[in-house]
């Protein structure tokens, strides 16, 4: 570890879910790959290979027998992809020490087995003469967390501490009764001092005031030492991140080939929802006439972007309970579920603002502030909503008794007459139906929102010029923009890494033998038909 001048900075938020940080740590890396350059294999290249290079295209080869060994390192390539993406990603991720459950299993066991340990210390060193095997067993575990703190170029350190706590003459000097515990454990909270990150110095002082038990120190020594690792943990993830962001691309695309060759199912979550994304364009796409009028009618091919990006629309609106998520979307689920927990939440109140805004219309018009505490309240009497246990019901009859009694009192104020008794009833009645799914403000919004979602993925460089937000979704715009981006961001970094992937499994579908034919029927869970490009 670092010295004071180079001591690392304690991360304060915690990783994972923060999905509009991750937009900002990756957006510059990856918004200008969405169009022609991630795909730039045209209908002719659906034949040939993209690219002879390395990892650019994933290679394949026949089923085998897999063994344990193979789970096993595929275990850890997953395991090793996984944090790296985390790390790419989520400029906020970072290590804490686990907190085990207060009247849990783990913990009691592990606080007993703690106290037995501290019991027999401070029992052999109230022996008399002493006992020092345990306490000379602690010295030499804290000797070597304190020289894995170092950074290479401390030297001197290094060899002072290894000559303060020499456990040869410390040995001798305990056969003797002649070992100053007391001592050594201030030499070691002074290095402690120099080594800690400027968040643990009030920690380190504790330690200089409180040396009167030694057993007492010792655990509060180890205590520290340990929330020092995970600082040192986390100074050396910052410190990797700018590396790993460079290689990032080349890294998990070899990571996952490395998977994929070792796991003949590896990619087939991501077959299927390649095939239903085909299907579904196919279905959409008109039937065209053979060239000179010979042979039969029949779908031209499908753009990869097209069918990608409309499978990309259908994660949105992904049922987990139902289907696993394609495999290369793996390390950014708990993005996506954020991202569409908080998706269903701004469609339910921008549902609920249309009805208001439609229904009243003129008096409330042109008061954002108004539209704001409308929009505030709807978000927080709705919050939740994604849980399996949550009344929207009740939850929009709370949401529309407030709205028309917030609308009430601001039309009064602006001497205004208040809502007539039948149109707070209508209102009511409209913003409770928004529950059924063939509710026409409902499929409105839906629908709007996935056009603009759609417009976003095939727009080269849409961060830097975002297109205009659909009708009926002004009141949202912000929020909906910023997850938008989000999105999009976390869509085209992984175009990056898993489109060779994509493409080989599209060649398959559309020229096997076993291509999936047009689908006889609309889809299931309709998307925008033309394309309208999460960490």
């Amino acid at each position: 570890m670092p010295g004071n001048d180079e001591r690392p900075t304690s991360m304060s938020s915690t990783g994972g879910e923060d999905a509009s940080s991750d937009a900002e740590s990756s957006s510059d890396r990856c918004n200008s790959i969405t169009s022609a350059s991630d795909f730039d294999c045209s209908r002719q290249s659906f034949t040939s290979d993209c690219s002879s290079s390395k990892h650019s295209s994933p290679s394949s080869s026949p089923p085998k027998t897999i063994t344990l060994d193979d789970v096993m390192s595929s275990a850890r390539d997953l395991s090793n992809l996984t944090l790296a993406h985390e790390i790419i990603v989520n400029r906020d991720f970072h290590v804490e020490q686990p907190h085990l459950p207060q009247n849990s299993l783990e913990k009691q066991v592990k606080d007993i087995v703690h106290k037995a340990f501290w019991d027999s210390l401070e029992s052999e060193l109230n022996d008399d003469p002493p006992e020092y095997e345990h306490a000379i067993k602690l010295l030499e575990e804290i000797r070597e967390i304190l020289l894995s703190f170092l950074s290479p170029g401390a030297n001197r350190l290094r060899t002072q501490i290894l000559e303060v706590l020499d456990m040869d003459l410390i040995r001798q000097q305990a056969d003797k009764e002649a070992v100053d515990i007391q001592g050594l454990a201030s030499y070691i909270v002074t290095i402690m001092g120099k080594l800690c990150a400027p968040v643990r110095d009030d920690e380190v002082k504790k330690l200089r005031e409180s040396c009167n038990n030694v057993v007492s120190m010792f655990k509060e020594i180890f205590r520290v030492l340990d929330l020092m690792k995970m600082d040192m943990v986390n100074f050396t993830i910052q410190s990797v991140r700018p590396e790993l962001r460079r290689q990032s691309v080349e890294y998990e695309r070899a990571k996952f080939q490395s998977i994929v060759e070792k796991t003949p199912s590896a990619l087939d979550h991501t077959t299927e929802w390649i095939k239903s994304s085909l299907e579904e364009v196919l279905f959409s796409m008109p039937t065209v006439e053979q060239p000179n009028g010979h042979g039969k009618a029949g779908k031209a091919l499908p753009s990869p972007l097209l069918v990608f990006n409309s499978g990309f629309i259908h994660i949105l609106t992904w049922d987990y309970h139902k289907s696993p998520l394609p495999e290369t979307l793996m390390t950014d689920e708990v993005r996506l579920r954020e991202l569409q927990r908080r998706l269903q939440l701004l469609k339910a109140v921008a549902s609920v603002l249309l009805i208001v805004y439609s229904a009243i219309g003129g008096p409330i018009s042109g008061l954002p502030a108004l539209a704001e505490r409308l929009k505030r309240m709807t978000s927080v009497l709705l919050e939740g909503m994604h849980s399996t246990d949550f009344n929207l019901s009740e939850a929009l009859g709370n949401v529309s008794g407030q709205i028309c009694c917030e609308l009430n009192k601001s039309l009064t104020e602006r001497n205004y007459p208040a809502l007539p008794p039948e149109l707070q009833v209508t209102v009511k009645g409209q913003i409770t139906s928004i529950t059924q799914e063939n509710n026409p403000i409902r499929s409105l919004v839906e629908g709007r929102v996935q056009q603009y979602f759609q417009v976003l993925l095939a727009t080269p460089n849409s961060h830097v010029n975002l297109p205009p937000t659909p009708g009926g979704l002004a009141l949202i715009q912000p929020e909906l923009t910023s997850l938008a981006v989000t999105f999009v961001s976390l869509v085209n970094f992984n175009k990056q890494v898993y489109s060779p992937f994509y493409m080989m499994i599209l060649k398959t579908l559309l020229f096997s033998n076993a291509a999936p034919p047009p689908a006889a029927t609309a889809p299931q869970d309709p998307t925008i038909q033309n394309p309208v490009n999460s960490n």
